[in-house]
């Protein structure tokens, strides 16, 4: 009988794949840390391109043999840090359009645990014990609407009064009226502002939530107002408290 001949199937060499996942992976890894930091400064940017040009000019892969990372996570941003970066910015040109628009005395606005807060004073919304928002202050809050909108944060708009009780056909406490101002501030952000409904929630204190002594006029004067809070997502930590009581 004649012996069958026996055939060696060929292997393909697939030791090009190696390096090929290297660079998937690395290019995986640029890409979602391009991503996380497209609205950091440009300095930080800049210290995570420099990691990348170490990486592409001698590194191997994301990781070292022994688990080390290439990039010191350490020196990258955290989500809190990039929030706290970007509220600073935001205080910062709504504090400019305050100056320019000359409600430096009636508008304030500060940066603490709960998020970035504006507080403007009825005076610059409202007539008195009215809440329709008056069309002379819709350019700076249409410049407000801007800024809030480079952040996807919630925000909340809350209304207070002095202590000076009314009771009209419109309004029968002070109650109704702090959630109504509140209700129309919150409204223009929507509708003219074009922010997004989903993000607003509003309370109104009345007078039951004063900052300001309500026996002088002054402090009653302050009392009367709208607040409109940029609310974090993110704690804050040790240096970013620091950050925030140097930026007020």
């Amino acid at each position: 009988m004649s012996k069958k001949k026996v055939h060696h199937e060929e292997h393909i060499d697939e030791t090009w794949l190696i390096p090929y996942a290297d660079m998937l992976t690395l290019l995986l890894a640029l890409f979602i840390v391009m991503f996380a930091m497209s609205k950091l400064d440009v300095e930080k940017m800049e210290k995570v391109s420099q990691q990348f040009n170490i990486i592409f000019s001698g590194g191997s892969g994301v990781l070292e043999k022994n688990g080390t990372s290439l990039i010191p996570m350490d020196n990258l941003p955290t989500l809190n840090e990039q929030e706290e970066d970007k509220m600073v910015e935001i205080k910062q040109d709504i504090e400019k359009e305050i100056k320019s628009s000359g409600y430096s005395d009636k508008i304030s606005v500060t940066l603490g645990e709960k998020g970035l807060g504006i507080s403007i004073q009825d005076v610059v919304l409202f007539n008195s014990g009215k809440a329709e928002v008056l069309t002379d202050v819709h350019p700076m809050l249409l410049h407000i609407s801007e800024m809030l909108e480079d952040l996807d944060n919630d925000i909340k708009v809350v209304g207070h009064t002095d202590n000076v009780p009314i009771r009209t056909s419109q309004f029968r406490s002070n109650w109704d009226l702090s959630a109504m101002r509140a209700i129309n501030v919150m409204n223009f952000f929507i509708d003219n502002g074009g922010l997004e409904p989903a993000r607003f929630s509003f309370e109104g204190y009345g007078q039951y939530s004063p900052k300001y002594d309500n026996s002088t006029d002054e402090g009653k004067a302050k009392n009367r107002r709208v607040e409109i809070i940029l609310i974090r997502k993110y704690p804050l930590n040790e240096s970013n408290s620091e950050k925030m009581t140097i930026s007020k």
